[in-house]
């Protein structure tokens, strides 16, 4: 009886970890229909990869959603977040900054955090500039997949947030979007289990 324990235990912990995915992917995939138009005081970009001094597809489409939403009143502010990942020379945040300067955004109204790694990250980094700027509610720009994650880390880092997708994305095909679904699954859980120890 008390060899079988340990296999019973294991069995009802992995129907829990299947059941606590599945209903993962149930949230992810049904608010990345989210959008929330209203005004802020800022728009806060989430990083990803860049290629040499260009921005990435990806990344350039949330750029350019931000743009948007910084020219038609949305937002005040635009703020770039990510550092140097992947061996990139050049940060994220440093390279959209540029970008958007190239497509006509002031100066002035642009902000960066260049250090963070990981989306978590992003959101500690940009409290800080959050509080030095008198910031209070913010836009969070990222694709419709990731949102779900992001505006539950930024909630748990106290942000009033609202969730702003691109409405592009270079995650447009089933071999696009499959293989990201999955990883924001994975990264969902692992990060739900994680703020539940």
């Amino acid at each position: 009886m008390l060899t079988k324990l340990p296999v019973k235990i294991l069995l009802a912990a992995l129907i829990m970890l299947v059941g606590y995915s599945g209903s993962a992917a149930y949230d992810i995939w049904t608010y990345a229909k989210t959008t929330e138009l209203v005004k802020a005081d800022a728009a806060i970009v989430l990083g990803t990869a860049v290629w040499g001094d260009e921005p990435s597809p990806v990344l350039r489409e949330r750029i350019n959603h931000s743009i948007w939403l910084y020219e038609n009143d949305y937002v005040e502010k635009i703020i770039f977040t990510g550092g140097k990942t992947n061996g990139s020379e050049l940060a994220e945040a440093a390279v959209s900054k540029a970008y958007a300067i190239s497509q006509g955004i002031p100066l002035e109204d642009i902000l960066t955090e260049d250090r963070s790694l990981v989306t978590i990250e992003n959101f500690r980094y940009v409290s800080e500039i959050a509080e030095l700027h008198e910031l209070a509610n913010f836009l969070v720009v990222s694709d419709p997949l990731h949102m779900k994650r992001a505006l539950q880390m930024a909630e748990d880092t106290g942000f009033e947030a609202y969730s702003s997708p691109t409405t592009s994305s270079e995650y447009n095909s089933a071999a696009t979007i499959i293989p990201f679904f999955c990883r924001e699954i994975g990264a969902y859980v692992a990060y739900g289990l994680s703020i539940g120890d």
